[in-house]
């Protein structure tokens, strides 16, 4: 259990709600397209030392897009694996089109 919810699937809505902005969706994605895409350089070219740039790259995205945007705190402080979870769902849900990018 993460805080009050019993499931990913229960915590999922209350996540989405968290990021009802669009530009903080946008930036969450950039931030996590760019997370994906820096982990595969690395393991690609075995430069692992640029493993650092993964938190950097992730959370300061999803962040400025809390601070500047949804004017909230940022849902990692409170449910942090729930949240990283959640950023690859949503992720993943704005490629298919299930929500607005």
């Amino acid at each position: 259990m993460s805080g009050g919810f019993a499931s990913f699937r229960e915590f999922y809505p209350y996540y989405l709600a968290e990021h009802s902005d669009r530009s903080c969706r946008r930036l969450h994605f950039i931030g996590t397209g760019l997370v994906m895409a820096t982990l595969a350089a690395t393991l690609w070219t075995e430069r692992y030392a640029r493993l650092w740039l993964l938190p950097v790259l992730g959370y300061g995205f999803a962040w400025a897009g809390y601070f500047f945007f949804e004017k909230t705190r940022p849902a990692t402080f409170r449910f942090p694996l729930y949240s990283l979870i959640g950023d690859f769902v949503m992720f993943k849900d704005i490629l298919i089109g299930r929500i607005r990018f």
